[in-house]
């Protein structure tokens, strides 16, 4: 799992058929299209703590820790869980510890790796596989320099390695001669569609419901302060709204496009 300067190398993630997603469901015991736990049939009359829009990475894990709160929610979705019209599909995703961006989010990071533990043990199954992660360029440039910086920070161990150590012990990279790697022992990547749905079937075990397939049209806050969410099949009151949709925030909020 490797952050190298554009020019050196690309990557396509490869692309996930219907089969794959079908078996994912069927491995996970998952909610297939179509699936999952009904609301009244008059919504209107039962109000919501939250309805989150978009069941993804992100909206999957607001639902189960909001679940996990005794919260009453809601998830939509206007595609399968999961699916490949957003930014979670594909077979892997990287996370890294050392953090060349900024120091600041290795506290979260810290947090993201006990959660992602925390599912492991709640799906009984592997989500997070270690590989370590490098952060590559010259070693005098900026990645390498404020990837040894966070790490020093936090006092996360890491190597540095030079060009032919490099290509001895990975590879799979021909790196320049003048390159370094920063590499970091904690890195690996998740399997993000197992990580979403693992999140909504421990959200659903908790209460949550979640409607794959059901697309949010509208919202208007009342005068009571409470928000009327409107999609394809019915509409929803809650207390509160959580938007993530990714790609599709746009739409949902106009306002924001500018």
């Amino acid at each position: 799992i490797t952050h190298i300067p554009t020019h050196t190398c690309t990557h396509t993630p490869p692309f996930m058929s219907a089969s794959y997603l079908h078996s994912v469901w069927k491995e996970n015991g998952s909610l297939s299209p179509g699936e999952g736990a009904a609301v009244a049939s008059s919504p209107e009359q039962h109000v919501l703590d939250c309805v989150v829009v978009g069941v993804g990475a992100m909206g999957s894990s607001a639902l189960y820790h909001m679940a996990k709160r005794g919260l009453k929610v809601l998830g939509l979705e206007q595609f399968n869980i999961p699916h490949t019209m957003g930014s979670s599909h594909g077979y892997s995703r990287i996370i890294r510890m050392a953090y060349f961006e900024d120091e600041r989010y290795i506290p979260l990071l810290r947090r993201s790796y006990e959660l992602w533990f925390e599912l492991e043990k709640l799906c009984k199954k592997k989500l997070f596989f270690n590989t370590g992660s490098m952060d590559v360029g010259p070693e005098d440039g900026e990645i390498v320099q404020r990837s040894k910086h966070s790490c020093d920070l936090h006092g996360l161990p890491y190597e540095i390695l030079r060009g032919e150590e490099i290509q001895k012990r990975f590879p799979a990279f021909c790196m320049p001669p003048n390159y370094v790697a920063c590499f970091q022992p904690d890195g690996g990547f998740l399997v993000p569609e197992k990580c979403i749905v693992g999140y909504v079937n421990q959200a659903v075990k908790l209460g949550a419901v979640v409607h794959g397939r059901e697309r949010m049209l509208s919202y208007r806050i009342q005068e009571d302060g409470l928000v009327c969410v409107k999609t394809e099949k019915g509409t929803y009151l809650t207390r509160k709204l959580c938007l993530t949709a990714g790609a599709w925030a746009g739409k949902l909020l106009p306002e924001i496009q500018h």
